[in-house]
């Protein structure tokens, strides 16, 4: 891998982590269009690293959320009224949301890896975030906030975001859908959807530095990582901060539109290269 590749790679993640695009179908599709050939062993660091940087972007900008989300959730189980602050509820629903991607991703590990190989693959489910916005749009009624949620409500999300472990599905798309189809406005089901990322990310970081630490000489090439790793990380801040605005008066449409435009550019070129 170059450093040009690590900050182009870089800047993908960073936009496609939060638009609702799917980022792990990008970085499959973006190297395959380009003709690049980087080594399995790059790949794998320079996604794990990259997975941090946008980790780090998302708790960067919500980190007020956070903790005043862990203040009330400490005082609601100090004070045996978790349900009573909605702070503390708020943490709760993140942790209900957070169990369904856990446990489909265990089941289906093996499938979703395969799949990561298959741009074809990618580019088809890429057709299902489309879709999935589509929805979104047609079905919700716009009229709630997170104070309005419920359990219900976050396990219904949590079984969207499952449905992202498979490159090309957009975690942000489905999950804003997820809360979109439970009469969510636009800009709380985003808000709801990036802070579900967190434990996801946390958890699924985890899982591939453990992974990383199996790879013989890991970090030989953290110099040209390190670019790519900054520019996941800005990038990622100033989507979270743009789309929450977007949202706050545009539709998903234009989404919707961009991911079927890649698929089928995608499936097309697919024929030739």
């Amino acid at each position: 891998m170059t450093i040009f590749q690590s900050i182009l790679l870089g800047i993908v993640q960073g936009l496609t982590e939060f638009l609702p695009i799917s980022s792990s179908g990008h970085l499959v599709i973006v190297p395959y269009l380009l003709g690049w050939e980087i080594p399995v062993k790059d790949a794998f660091v320079f996604g794990v690293l990259v997975q941090v940087a946008t980790l780090v972007a998302v708790i960067a900008y919500f980190w007020r959320d956070l903790v005043m989300m862990i203040k009330g959730f400490y005082n609601g189980i100090k004070t045996k009224k978790p349900l009573e602050d909605s702070q503390s509820r708020l943490a709760i629903w993140i942790i209900i949301a957070t169990i369904p991607a856990g446990v489909f991703g265990l089941l289906v590990k093996d499938i979703v890896e395969a799949a990561f190989s298959n741009a074809r693959v990618t580019a088809i489910l890429m057709f299902v975030t489309a879709i999935l916005l589509v929805i979104a749009e047609r079905v919700g009624a716009r009229r709630r906030n997170l104070e309005d949620m419920d359990w219900k409500d976050a396990l219904w999300i949590g079984f969207f975001q499952a449905l992202a472990i498979f490159p090309g599905v957009s975690r942000s798309g489905a999950t804003i859908t997820g809360g979109m189809t439970r009469d969510l406005q636009r800009e709380p089901a985003a808000r709801f959807s990036f802070l579900i990322s967190i434990p996801v990310m946390l958890a699924a970081g985890f899982l591939a530095l453990l992974d990383l630490f199996k790879i013989p000489n890991p970090l030989d090439s953290l110099l040209v990582y390190i670019p790519g790793f900054i520019a996941a990380a800005v990038v990622g801040y100033l989507t979270i901060r743009w789309l929450l605005r977007y949202l706050t008066h545009h539709p998903l449409y234009v989404f919707a539109i961009y991911c079927a435009v890649v698929g089928t550019l995608t499936l097309i070129l697919s024929l030739f290269i």
